[in-house]
């Protein structure tokens, strides 16, 4: 399992935009290749999110462009690795998004699970397809691209 402070450790987004608490599985395959990875990740939806006050006032929703986001995280998670650059760190951003669809409304008190598969890799570029759920039924999915470039420092 990964905890929050070692997601914060790989991905650059800070409150209150990060969108996974914790990652509970990773498949890694045993080539060089990440063909397959899998990757299952949580996100505890609360009443406390700010993006409730407007998205709406009377009957809050996750927004669609969040889940999406959610995703991406667990995508950078997912692709993340240090043997790129000579041994440096790396950081993953989205490309593109294809095929996003979405299912049924994700409200506070649902716990979304998220589960991203690499499906195609040629090291700085990666394909995930993305599918996240709220009691085993699928709520959203999508087909991310994603780029790899160098970490990096803060400033």
């Amino acid at each position: 399992m990964i905890r929050i402070d070692e997601i914060l450790k790989i991905l650059p987004h800070r409150y209150p935009f990060v969108l996974i608490d914790r990652i509970t599985e990773m498949d890694v395959p045993k080539t060089d290749s990440w063909v397959g990875k899998k990757c299952h990740a949580y996100k505890n939806v609360t009443m406390n999110e700010n993006f409730f006050l407007g998205h709406f006032p009377n009957k809050p929703v996750m927004p669609g462009v969040l889940i999406i986001e959610a995703m991406a995280q667990v995508c950078a998670v997912n692709g993340y690795r240090t043997e790129l650059n000579d041994g440096e760190a790396q950081e993953v951003f989205i490309a593109g998004i294809d095929n996003a669809r979405f299912r049924r409304p994700v409200i506070p008190g649902d716990q979304l699970r998220i589960v991203v598969e690499c499906t195609r890799d040629r090291k700085s570029i990666i394909a995930f397809h993305c599918e996240a759920f709220v009691d085993n039924e699928r709520v959203a999915e999508a087909d991310i691209l994603a780029k790899a470039f160098p970490k990096r420092e803060a400033k």
